[in-house]
């Protein structure tokens, strides 16, 4: 008989039908004669209630289903009288698939978070993160369906490169050469000239350089692949290696970006509410008792545009009647996760977009702005046209900014910041044949199933968690 997936089989009121489900066991209770096994295959949340009498299969094989074991069963798809369900299976031919013994980590409930990372191979099946990995997953076909509905091209940028824009200490190298017994020059660097591609390389940090090449040509792209930062932060919002989402624009300017931003967010939030209310009503109730209220607070607000120079004197107001931080708010400072969030959550209590930050806190390649603001009737420092996108519970969710189109600027920002730009020509090419104005923004992948999902820890969100010291699965 061919198997039908339980979420189907949890739609069908064709009650008579004959049903063949598989699935891992749950849950199995007994009471005189008659068992009753919760079995999940993963396509829900839901389990699909298993109904039968003992006398009517072998003992042996009836002691053999326990919690893990994998089953194959056979029966009548019939009205369930038990509340919350509306079907269950009678059952008539039971298969086990797979044997399960005691030693299954996950027999316990309420295991803590820090064990199910432990068995991170085995955690999927338990209800919290098929939710998680069902959303995760949503969230990925809902990237690829706005920028393909709104015209944009998925472009595939390199994993290795051999550009050091964002500085070595932040990337992984990559060589095949003997670690144990490295050829150094007489400077004491070391030779690559036998490595495989023949210079220094490293995973990228990045998709964006490459990314604007290709705006350059194609007028609107996106990346969407791993991406790799060899920082030792060991917090709920750091992982080593971690999922980016980076559309590039060619001809768009401030205002547009900050509107592509938050209408991209918007869609994708929109789309977890449609395409995963099960889910997220679970998580609702088990892991944040206002998710869903939350999500739908998104949709239903005009994000905040706010200058720095405005953000550092709300927060310097804020100092002055009494609000307490850890770390100081001067103008070009910055801003930590705990500015971001007073500023979301307490201030505006509605997602922000920063713009027109310090220029010696941001990246290189930032548009710089024509006039210079003023805080407190004094002139600070000039400032670029970068946007953060900034949330309740996380902080910033999306970096991006204008770029530099024109080549004497950037040159000079690259010459005054000491930027190693020798084996990036090519990025540098797009300003000098046929230059334009363009921007785009980057997306960290987990931190936006972080806010959907409302999980605490960015390593709950990503199937096989890469942080300082653990490399395991």
């Amino acid at each position: 008989m061919k198997r039908t997936k339980i979420t189907d089989a949890l739609k069908r009121n064709d009650f008579g039908a004959e049903i063949c489900v598989k699935g891992w066991v749950r849950s199995k209770r007994g009471s005189k004669g008659i068992f009753f096994i919760a079995l999940n295959d993963g396509s829900t949340i839901k389990n699909m209630q298993i109904v039968g009498e003992d006398s009517n299969f072998d003992e042996e094989m009836l002691k053999r289903i326990t919690t893990g074991a994998c089953l194959s069963v056979e029966g009548t798809l019939v009205e369930s009288p038990a509340a919350g369900q509306s079907s269950e299976i009678q059952a008539t031919k039971i298969e086990v698939l797979g044997d399960c013994d005691n030693s299954y980590p996950l027999q316990k409930k309420g295991a803590s978070w820090e064990y199910l990372r432990s068995v991170a191979h085995l955690r999927p099946r338990t209800n919290t993160f098929g939710a998680v990995f069902r959303i995760r997953h949503n969230m990925a076909m809902a990237i690829h369906t706005y920028f393909h509905e709104h015209g944009y091209f998925y472009f595939h940028t390199p994993l290795i490169t051999a550009s050091d824009c964002e500085g070595a200490g932040q990337m992984f190298q990559v060589t095949t050469k003997n670690l144990y017994d490295l050829k150094k020059d007489e400077q004491g660097n070391i030779i690559y000239a036998d490595d495989f591609f023949g210079k220094q390389t490293s995973l990228t940090v990045s998709g964006q350089l490459e990314g604007e090449l290709a705006a350059t040509a194609l007028g609107a792209i996106y990346t969407f692949g791993p991406t790799f930062r060899a920082e030792n932060s060991n917090t709920p919002r750091h992982l080593a290696e971690f999922w980016m989402v980076e559309p590039e624009v060619a001809f768009i300017d401030l205002p547009e970006l900050m509107d592509l931003e938050e209408d991209f967010i918007k869609f994708c939030v929109r789309w977890a509410l449609e395409h995963c209310r099960e889910d997220l009503e679970f998580l609702n109730k088990m892991v944040d008792k206002g998710l869903i209220e939350r999500l739908e607070g998104i949709l239903n607000t005009d994000f905040v545009r706010l200058d720095y120079t405005e953000g550092i004197r709300i927060l310097q107001e804020a100092i002055r009647g009494g609000h307490k931080f850890e770390f100081p708010c001067e103008w070009g400072d910055d801003l930590s996760s705990e500015h971001e969030r007073y500023l979301v959550e307490e201030h505006f209590r509605k997602p922000v977009i920063m713009t027109h930050y310090p220029k010696k806190i941001k990246a290189f390649y930032m548009k710089i702005d024509d006039q210079k603001p003023i805080l407190d009737g004094k002139e600070m420092e000039e400032t670029v046209q970068g946007t953060d996108v900034l949330f309740p519970q996380i902080g910033e969710i999306i970096g991006g900014s204008v770029r530099e189109e024109s080549y004497e600027k950037l040159i000079g920002e690259i010459e005054e910041r000491n930027i190693p730009m020798k084996d990036m020509w090519w990025y540098l090419d797009t300003r000098k044949y046929g230059s334009c104005p363009h921007g785009g923004f980057g997306l960290g992948f987990e931190r936006l199933i972080l806010f959907v999902t409302g999980m605490q820890n960015i390593r709950d969100v990503i199937p096989f968690p890469r942080t300082p010291k653990n490399a395991n699965f």
